[in-house]
């Protein structure tokens, strides 16, 4: 039954990944910028002669390596896993960009309805994460390592990393072309509605019977 239970959480963490890397294509496509991750990874991919997802899984070894610094000895074996979680991520992610490759709203409506879309599948990809329980994406992992090392709370050192990272986009697209590319007014939005609407998944699924006794078979 425990190893059932294993098989399910890495499934579930699987799915979550490909909802994330098809919900960050799909914000990208609404072209009112990225989501914050993933900023500093698409300004790359304008740049240099890489795709998005093979910079997003780049930026996933980085966060790895900057956790193994930070903790040493202390950082566990099973912990080494995320950087196979950055490897799916970022095929995850080019593989969203090629499915959605035709897609290019033009009205503002349109392109606040891609970025909706992307953010749900997004949303949906984290609240799938959070209910697997077994791998953190590396994201995440350096995030909730800073915040045991310097006692800060998760959510505080989320937003700053969130904020560091579009900041570092930016100076990258004004360096390289001289106007910022891939940040715009949806980079916040997607951040906002991703929140909030991971928030409004957990307490609806909390509520429905058949999938709240799901939830106490995994753990």
């Amino acid at each position: 039954m425990l190893r059932v239970k294993l098989v399910l959480r890495y499934g579930i963490l699987l799915l979550g990944l490909f909802c994330m890397g098809l919900g960050i294509s799909l914000t990208t496509k609404s072209n009112l910028g990225t989501s914050p991750i993933s900023s500093v990874p698409y300004v790359l991919s304008m740049i240099l002669p890489l795709t998005f997802g093979e910079f997003t899984f780049l930026l996933s070894l980085l966060f790895v390596l900057v956790q193994v610094i930070l903790l040493r000895s202390a950082f566990a074996r099973l912990q080494y896993l995320q950087i196979l979680v950055g490897a799916f991520f970022g095929s995850f992610v080019d593989l969203g960009m090629f499915l959605f490759s035709r897609i290019d709203p033009h009205t503002y409506v349109q392109k606040i309805a891609v970025l909706a879309m992307g953010s749900i599948l997004l949303a949906v990809g984290v609240y799938l994460q959070v209910v697997a329980n077994v791998i953190i994406n590396p994201g995440e992992g350096l995030v909730r390592t800073i915040a045991r090392k310097i006692g800060i709370s998760f959510g505080s050192i989320k937003a700053f990393f969130d904020v560091t990272l579009t900041i570092s986009a930016v100076a990258l697209s004004l360096a390289c072309f001289g106007s910022i590319r891939g940040i715009r007014e949806g980079t916040i939005l997607s951040a906002l509605l991703v929140g909030s609407i991971v928030n409004v998944l957990s307490f609806a699924i909390s509520r429905i019977e058949v999938t709240r006794k799901c939830l106490n078979f995994l753990t």
